[in-house]
């Protein structure tokens, strides 16, 4: 694959900060030394701060559920900014942690959540770095348990029995150990084992790959293998050659890019390299002016930052919901696809949400839907493969991305993804029921996690992932469409008081699925309680102003779907 046409990108752009991207900038300004070249930096907390909830936590986005990984991000960035631009970080964020805690010694991406490795290192780094607070002493036999067979370390100690080692892993683990104990006492692993396994990731280029047979070293994985040795007191078989192959990651006369013929210097590049130099001992004095003016370039206006310069910086769903809603040309629209088509990682086949991360479920969804490799039975293959032979997880559900534990959103649109590509294979579909079955908490009422509370999204997403593997019996989607039912207009996901236009897409879209009649006026009088004035949709009736492309993009399908060509609803899913 060449990725030359992600150069200058003709997707589309958010303008919106992110916070992945606005951590990595912090930390990697940090570690230079040069946190006092960030202009405003007061702006910057106002942002991570803006993602607290009122449980303590913190949320990828505002009004989202709070994570793990989130609050390890706002709290650490917080950490690193200038005295008199941090946000109040302390006892509630901490309380929010402790109720992720897991009974099996980990700790979930969210309450409610199996453990995995993500979650269990975002845990810990907060607990230890940002409340000063202890991890509890099962950890260390749960981190025990994720030794695979090869000596490597997986995501989950169900991922270890399967030997699914990933570099990834192994540093993640390392360091919530490292965190836990100051790096003093046993280790919980066979140190050879472990030390050899990640050693051997090492390509004779200099670089480190993810997992073995991956075929393209990636600085992702070279940072995140070299940080793992260092905690160990080890380094690379080759660190010379190791410190060639990141400084040959320098654009000329600017940052860093993620691997060999990648040309977009973007902010994971610049945190990675600068992150995996450190770890070796590299000097770092005569590259830092040049990455710390890529770095401040990132920067938007919301006060955060994106993966690059923000007026190229385009993301999958919203070109995805640019091309759902019809807002491109002919032309527009084949280079929109052929953009979308680039952004794939060397050693994985799903679509990633920014060019430069890791490969996303719900991401590839809406690729597919828009048009993405609609001709291409190659790529499609590839996707099918991806999913049932690289991230679907032991419990047979999916998550976000490849170790994040099974979620039913994820786990539907993985569904839906298997049945477009036709890579159903009896034994994924089968997991993926089992997942599903696992997260029932009544008769058709479902949940996102097992164990969770049930909502009306939850149920349909899992009524079409049974109707897409197993069967399912379409009485229970008119059942629970009945039960969130809003009398004015649309659904709700809880109860059938406020309805909302997520909840109301996914419900016009299983009513369609299973062959159910609706009623074309009650859609239409929430439609027109959701339409704003410049032509958008909002979010909820409370709201006043379009919640977004990906908002606006449902809310226009909505109105095509009522209109007398009645076009088809592709089975989009968010939360």
């Amino acid at each position: 694959m060449t990725y030359d046409v992600l150069r200058n990108s003709s997707g589309v752009v958010s303008g919106e900060s992110d916070l992945w991207c606005t951590y990595a900038a912090v930390r990697t300004l940090t570690w230079l030394g040069r946190i006092g070249d960030l202009p405003t930096p007061g702006t910057v907390g106002g942002f991570l701060a803006s993602r607290q909830n009122s449980d303590g936590g913190y949320a990828w986005s505002a009004g989202m559920t709070s994570d793990a990984w989130a609050t390890y991000y706002c709290t650490q960035a917080m950490a690193d900014l200038p005295e008199g631009s941090r946000g109040t970080v302390g006892k509630p964020s901490s309380a929010w942690v402790w109720s992720a805690a897991h009974e099996d010694g980990g700790f979930a991406m969210m309450p409610g959540q199996a453990s995995d490795v993500w979650a269990t290192y975002y845990a810990v780094r907060t607990l230890v770095e940002i409340c000063d607070e202890r991890p509890p002493e099962a950890l260390f036999d749960w981190l025990a348990a994720l030794q695979a067979k090869d000596g490597g370390l997986a995501w989950s100690p169900a991922h270890a029995k399967d030997g699914a080692s990933d570099v990834r892993a192994c540093y993640y683990a390392i360091t919530a150990w490292s965190t836990a104990t100051g790096g003093q006492g046993p280790l919980p692993w066979d140190r050879e084992r472990l030390t050899n396994w990640l050693k051997d990731r090492q390509g004779a280029a200099g670089g480190f790959t993810f997992q073995e047979g991956d075929g393209t070293d990636c600085l992702w994985a070279t940072f995140r293998a070299t940080s793992a040795l260092r905690r160990l007191d080890e380094a690379p078989r080759d660190p010379e050659r190791c410190v060639a192959w990141i400084r040959g990651r320098l654009r000329p006369g600017g940052s860093f890019t993620r691997w060999p013929g990648y040309p977009v210097p973007d902010v994971w590049a610049a945190f990675c390299g600068v992150g995996a130099l450190r770890e070796l001992g590299a000097g770092l004095e005569d590259l830092a002016d040049r990455v710390v003016e890529a770095v401040l370039s990132f920067r938007t206006g919301q006060g955060g930052f994106t993966y690059r310069t923000p007026g190229l910086a385009s993301d999958v769903l919203t070109t995805s919901a640019h091309l759902l809603a019809g807002h491109f040309s002919d032309t527009g629209e084949r280079d929109a696809l052929r953009w979308m088509e680039s952004c794939v990682l060397p050693n994985e086949q799903g679509v990633m949400y920014m060019p430069g991360r890791g490969s996303e479920v719900r991401c590839t969804l809406w690729a597919l839907s828009a048009g993405a490799f609609r001709d291409d039975d190659t790529a499609r293959a590839g996707i099918a493969d991806w999913l049932a032979g690289s991230i679907q997880n032991p419990d047979g559900g999916f998550g976000y991305w490849e170790g994040r534990a099974s979620d039913m959103v994820s786990t539907s649109a993985a569904a839906e993804i298997l049945h477009w590509t036709g890579g159903s294979s009896a034994a994924s579909l089968r997991g993926i029921a089992e997942y599903v079955a696992a997260c029932e908490t009544a008769p058709g009422q479902y949940a996102n996690v097992p164990g969770g509370r049930p909502t009306l999204r939850a149920a349909l997403q899992a009524l079409r992932a049974l109707h897409r593997t197993v069967g399912a019996d379409g009485a229970r989607v008119g059942d629970a469409l009945a039960r969130h039912r809003v009398r004015g207009g649309g659904y709700a996901n809880e109860g059938n008081r406020v309805p909302d236009l997520l909840s109301s897409y996914e419900a016009a879209v299983a009513a369609d699925t299973f062959g159910l009649e609706w009623d074309a006026g009650h859609l239409t009088t929430f439609l027109d309680s959701v339409r704003t004035a410049d032509g958008g949709f909002a979010w909820t009736p409370l709201m006043a102003t379009s919640g977004g492309p990906l908002a606006d993009c449902l809310g226009r399908r909505l109105e095509l779907r009522l209109s007398p060509g009645q076009h088809g609803l592709p089975p989009l899913a968010l939360s």
